[in-house]
């Protein structure tokens, strides 16, 4: 039911953004204010603000950053260097950054899969996320959300904090196995994997280098290959 609303709302916008129009611009900052509908909005050297409750369609970037506002709404958001804020009960079908921070406040909502190459990724209490979460290198945390894909990193940390329910496992790739272009990155340190108290990892957690994985004691993971769990007790390791 909820997949057929949320489907339902994407088309009744698209027919609303067939008559709206678009914002582009070589340089300089965009600004979409409160309660307007637009379609796709780019620039190339500037940041882009989508005020609370506004609409676009697709949102990109090449350097600066992306603020979306309370309860607003847009398709895909697209930045190369510049961090991208999705606000409070905030959606998007997809989030994507090269080199910048993607943090999802409280009750945001992602249909598609959120990536960063160079980057952390954080989603807060009640996000929901139908797809993967993944970079290569930055920290992933996931505190109190959904995420119905599953958590990937090459050489990143991963927090899940208490509450969370991450449905798809999680998997740690091999450096070399990355087909990154350049963003293959070793550290003097395995990446940290934290499953806090009271969250849920159902699908397997695959390893296939080394890592530190400490699993809370309050904690419900799937199966693990490719690394041996320590146990620890109280809000974190």
């Amino acid at each position: 039911m909820r997949r057929l609303m949320a489907l339902t709302a994407v088309v009744a916008f698209a027919a609303v953004a067939a008559e709206a129009r678009d914002i582009s611009k070589m340089n300089g900052s965009i600004r979409v204010a409160n309660d307007e509908t637009v379609r796709d909005v780019s620039t190339l050297n500037g940041s882009i603000a989508i005020d609370d409750e506004a609409r676009a369609r697709d949102v990109s970037t090449v350097n600066g950053s992306v603020r979306v506002g309370k309860r607003a709404a847009v398709r895909s958001i697209e930045t190369v260097n510049g961090e991208i804020r999705l606000g409070d009960g905030a959606s998007a079908a997809s989030i994507e950054a090269v080199n910048g921070e993607i943090t999802i406040r409280e009750q945001g909502r992602v249909a598609g899969s959120v990536t960063a190459f160079n980057g952390e990724i954080e989603a807060d209490r009640g996000v929901e996320i139908d797809a993967n979460v993944e970079n290569v290198n930055g920290t992933i945390e996931i505190d109190g959300a959904l995420v119905r894909g599953r958590i990937e990193t090459v050489v990143g940390d991963v927090e899940i904090g208490p509450g969370s329910r991450i449905v798809g496992g999680i998997r740690v790739e091999k450096p070399e196995s990355a087909h990154s272009g350049g963003w293959n990155r070793r550290k003097d340190h395995p990446p940290r994997i934290v499953i806090g108290p009271e969250a849920t990892v159902e699908g397997p957690l695959v390893f296939e280098h080394e890592v530190r994985l400490y699993v809370s004691d309050r904690a419900t993971i799937g199966t693990v290959e490719g690394a041996t769990p320590i146990s620890f007790s109280g809000a974190r390791p």
